[in-house]
């Protein structure tokens, strides 16, 4: 029998956590963490994962703070509203929303953003913290919603073979890292790999975050892997995902649905890193 994670019930567990975190911190020091969420444009995708959390942020009791742009807005305005952001010290976190209209390049952008504000994970700052296997810093949230889903379920990484089917900056590379660091055997597949069925089919944990729908079938999967599904795309029939998850019924031993699977705990994971961004940016005023 296949089970199917229920990432809802983790992401629920882990922002119920920081909820109660949020609080003892706030009756601990009267600081309220704050996330700041910059919208570029009009993007109706972007729109709606911004609106979901910042829902969450009200939900876990933290402060919400949100500045949208419009979509003709150039380098320079983007980068006074992170500039303020980052000097502002009622501000805990900084996200921008990605993509950004065309035209603009995000990684200055992204840059802008200090390491200790960095809850996306994603500044070059951050970046080589995750690559020196530095114990700080903060962590991209879909790679560590990954790993905290895996632990969630029991799966034993440490030596494991692990397949990360993508190599994006956004999730791919950093989830490798985040992999070795549990001492598991991490192979990385990409657009370029030749005889992906081959290289997969040895997985005992298999992520898939290509954003090719439909691309993992029972031929890419070893009987009793755990498959982690991150891929998703919107398409005019609706939302579709990399793995054909109904064909690896009976084959793998543990499969994320989508949606309910790993998209949950992305949000999850962005609230408990505004929550640990506070926490340290607290210790550091009190050191001064």
């Amino acid at each position: 029998m296949t089970t199917y994670i229920d990432g809802k019930k983790t992401a629920r567990r882990i922002e119920d956590e920081v909820a109660a975190g949020v609080a003892s911190l706030a009756r601990r020091t009267g600081r309220v963490p704050a996330l700041a969420t910059v919208l570029v444009g009009g993007d109706p995708a972007g729109a709606v994962y911004v609106a979901h959390k910042r829902r969450a942020v009200r939900r876990a009791g933290m402060r919400d703070v949100h500045r949208s742009l419009p979509a003709h807005a150039g380098h320079d305005d983007i980068a006074a509203v992170l500039d303020a952001l980052a000097a502002d010290p009622e501000v805990s976190g900084i996200l921008l929303q990605l993509p950004l209209p065309e035209g603009l390049d995000p990684r200055p952008l992204i840059d802008r953003i200090p390491g200790a504000k960095d809850v996306d994970g994603l500044t070059t700052h951050s970046v080589g913290l995750l690559a020196g296997r530095a114990a700080e810093g903060l962590r991209p949230c879909t790679p560590r919603g990954v790993i905290e889903l895996l632990d969630s379920e029991g799966v034993v990484l440490r030596g494991a073979h692990a397949v990360v089917v993508g190599a994006s900056g956004l999730v791919g590379r950093p989830l490798a890292q985040l992999l070795l660091q549990r001492d598991a055997t991490v192979t990385v597949a990409h657009r370029h790999t030749a005889g992906l069925a081959a290289v997969t089919r040895v997985a005992d944990v298999l992520v898939v975050a290509a954003g090719v729908p439909g691309l993992i079938g029972p031929e890419h999967v070893k009987p009793g892997a755990t498959v982690v599904d991150v891929g998703i795309t919107r398409t005019v029939a609706g939302i579709t995902s990399d793995v054909r998850t109904a064909e690896l019924d009976g084959i793998a031993a543990r499969v994320t649905p989508v949606p309910g699977g790993v998209g949950p705990m992305t949000i999850a994971m962005l609230l408990a890193n505004t929550l640990e961004a506070a926490r340290q940016q607290g210790h550091r005023q009190m050191s001064h």
